[in-house]
């Protein structure tokens, strides 16, 4: 899939002839051209986004205790092995609700997903299942895990999760395996945030910190930003800020390192409009869909960051697509 152009430069000169100009030192990175950041001018060129193009299934959540409603997958390579974990939900409810699991499945590639018998819960009266959080309401509803790859983590912390609502504040969890967690301590590590969809955090090469990205609200659904040096004590949130474009609804916000340049954050994000209706109630209906939930649409944009409270907005267009047939417009 062709996402950018990745390109490797020593150095970006800015300033016209005769003036002092200001050099950015690349050294051996790579940059990706998402931003003005190495950019003087540009003249008969233009930065383009390009767009994934859907493929077959990867994964289906065909399982009793997954369902309609399962949401929020991440996905970490962790050497030859891509762990998969997401929210199993198989009716509507209120958020954080004990109908809510975590479930988890690997690959090997990345395209073919299984889903192991882990024995961890019982779920539906069997441990024959892949859940690897259940009967912690509300923490299943957007366990978020990552890879914690700060020099010297301990062996029994390399992988790191967030999970929680504004009810309970974001809870920190613990595994050596990724499959087999704990909670780093009983109490909420952040408490300050509206929290109700995918809260991501990562340790930052570049800022040598970890740094967590959350739902907050301010009149908008948006994001804020805390960092902290132990994953323990975090910062007061910072709103993020967007530049010079229109306010929209933004959350739900992915964002993470690009592994070819940790020093630059893609987030791929979900961009709502509310009151947006595509289908009638009563389309939706007849298409499988809940009538509830069908007065609203979305689509992906892609932003980046490079450190901070500043999310760069150069592609205001959509980055995933609803697409063609009604379904995808619910």
């Amino acid at each position: 899939m062709r996402v950018l152009l990745v390109v490797v430069v020593a150095c970006a000169a800015v300033g016209a002839v005769g003036e002092e100009q200001t050099v950015i030192d690349v050294g051996s990175r790579l940059e990706l051209f998402v931003d003005g950041y190495l950019v003087d001018a540009l003249e008969g060129a233009a930065l383009r986004l390009h767009h994934p193009v859907p493929a077959e299934t990867a994964l289906a959540f065909d399982k009793p205790w997954e369902g309609r409603y399962c949401g929020y997958v991440t996905v970490i390579q962790d050497g030859d092995v891509y762990r998969a974990y997401y929210r199993g939900l198989p009716m509507a409810g209120a958020d954080g609700s004990a109908a809510e699991t975590t479930c988890y499945a690997e690959s090997r590639d990345g395209i073919t997903f299984t889903k192991p018998n882990l024995g961890l819960f019982e779920v539906d009266g069997t441990r024959e299942n892949n859940v690897i959080l259940a009967d912690a309401a509300p923490l299943s509803h957007n366990f978020a895990p990552l890879l914690d790859t700060r020099p010297g983590v301990p062996p029994e912390e390399r992988y790191k999760a967030l999970g929680g609502t504004s009810a309970s504040g974001l809870v920190a969890f613990v595994s050596a395996d990724g499959v087999r967690w704990q909670k780093l301590q009983e109490g909420p590590v952040i408490t300050e945030g509206a929290f109700d969809s995918q809260n991501v955090a990562f340790w930052s090469e570049s800022e040598g910190c970890y740094v967590c990205y959350f739902r907050t609200w301010d009149g908008y659904r948006t994001i804020s930003r805390v960092t902290s040096p132990d994953f323990v004590n975090w910062s007061a949130p910072v709103a993020m800020t967007y530049g010079d474009t229109p306010r929209e609804h933004l959350y739900t916000n992915q964002t993470r390192p690009y592994f070819r340049a940790p020093q630059i954050y893609l987030a791929i994000c979900a961009r709502f409009m509310p009151g947006r209706r595509v289908v009638t109630a009563a389309q939706s209906t007849e298409l499988g869909g809940e009538a509830d939930y069908s007065g609203d649409c979305s689509d992906t944009v892609l932003m980046t960051s490079r450190g901070g409270s500043v999310y760069d907005r150069t592609f205001m267009e959509g980055f995933v697509r609803p697409g063609l047939g009604l379904t995808n417009w619910t």
